[in-house]
């Protein structure tokens, strides 16, 4: 760790922020799917989904256009609503508070674990109130949370959990009553360019978000087209995975080992490089996660990820804590983990295209501009 980097140009892999990883046969999988003309759900979407349920293990799976909306569904499912609030960390990306917001409920925000950035059952327990209908925990970085110590009392208080998985795919699912929504965005793990699915809990619960992400109509479009009515039974969004973006995700999920194998490969180099390096410290996801990404808590990090950042490596952060943001301020409470933890977590560069040399490259990098930003 004692090889100077400042005079040694920045591999490219680092340089540039991560980026969908393909294969190669995605594009031809795309113009198929263009070239049969079916461009909202069809018949790539409804293999997905049981390609989907196949690979996971689990009876059924709900594709929607994103992981955003799927959060929005599953809470609607689970009774979210105005006059209830859902327990959820600030510690997330933007995109996992707006439903809540949306559906007329109240986010209350608890703090994380300083060591994981996740959520415990003990700060879950300690933030439920008669108006709490949902758990909302976010599975940072890939990592799988536990909370089946208290999920006998969240049964007897009629709360749900809905797990926003946006960044696990591939990692060890939890074991209890949880409603699982995942993102196949443009960096995840596995990408379909854009979409989720949701695995629900139930038969019942997997029809009823069928039908809620297709603005709550009963009958699918195959069926729609072949008929002069249709019947809207309740509530809903347009949020089906169009089967362009389907069969991508099919062509991703052939091949998901191999890319859960590099990500958990390059962590591991990246944990080896920092071991024991002074100053830093790597947040772990786990032994049981496809990781999303390696983030790091660092002293001065402004000065750290400007410094960075002016070299050509792509660090970042993620994310600004969501109960200080202005959109969100009448449930600000105050988080003091969160709050310093937000100074401090530092996202280095983490995707599949680069190699366990580029990690232990960047890792050097990191302790120069520590050393540099203490001066």
């Amino acid at each position: 760790m004692s090889t100077s980097t400042t005079s040694t140009s920045t591999p490219e892999a680092v340089r540039r922020n991560a980026r969908p990883y393909l294969h190669g046969p995605e594009m031809a999988a795309m113009a198929a799917a263009m070239e049969a003309g079916q461009y909202g759900h069809g018949p790539q979407a409804d293999l997905f989904e049981q390609e989907l349920a196949d690979y996971l293990g689990v009876p059924d799976v709900v594709a929607v256009s994103c992981a955003t909306v799927g959060i929005h569904l599953a809470l609607q499912v689970c009774g979210v609503g105005p006059g209830t609030e859902v327990i959820v960390p600030s510690q997330t990306f933007a995109a996992t508070i707006q439903p809540i917001v949306a559906l007329g409920a109240a986010p209350r925000f608890i703090d994380h674990s300083p060591d994981t950035l996740c959520v415990e059952p003990k700060a879950v327990r300690e933030a439920i109130t008669p108006a709490t209908r949902a758990v909302l925990p976010v599975l940072y970085g890939g990592r799988p949370i536990d909370l089946t110590g208290i999920v006998p009392e969240l049964r007897r208080r009629n709360i749900h959990i809905v797990e926003d998985a946006a960044q696990a795919f591939g990692s060890r699912r939890t074991e209890g009553p949880a409603t699982t929504v995942y993102s196949f965005g443009p960096i995840k793990q596995l990408t379909a360019l854009v979409g989720g699915a949701i695995v629900p809990r139930t038969g019942e619960e997997a029809e009823s978000l069928r039908q809620m992400r297709s603005l709550g109509i009963t009958s699918s479009q195959a069926d729609r087209i072949r008929t002069t009515t249709y019947s809207v039974r309740g509530p809903g969004l347009r949020g089906v995975l169009p089967d362009v973006n389907a069969a991508v995700g099919r062509i991703q999920l052939a091949r998901f080992d191999e890319v859960a194998a590099l990500r958990t490969s390059l962590w591991k180099a990246y944990a080896h490089a920092l071991d024991g390096a002074s100053g830093v410290a790597l947040v772990d996801v786990g032994a049981d996660a496809v990781p999303f990404n390696c983030v790091v808590r660092v002293p001065g990090r402004d000065r750290v990820h400007r410094i960075m950042r002016d070299r050509g490596i792509g660090v970042g952060v993620h994310y600004p804590p969501n109960h200080l943001q202005p959109a969100f301020a009448r449930w600000t409470r105050s988080l003091p983990i969160t709050e310093r933890a937000a100074g401090e977590i530092l996202s280095l560069p983490f995707h599949p295209a680069m190699t366990p040399d580029d990690a232990r490259w960047t890792a050097a990098a990191l302790l120069e501009a520590l050393a540099d930003a203490s001066r």
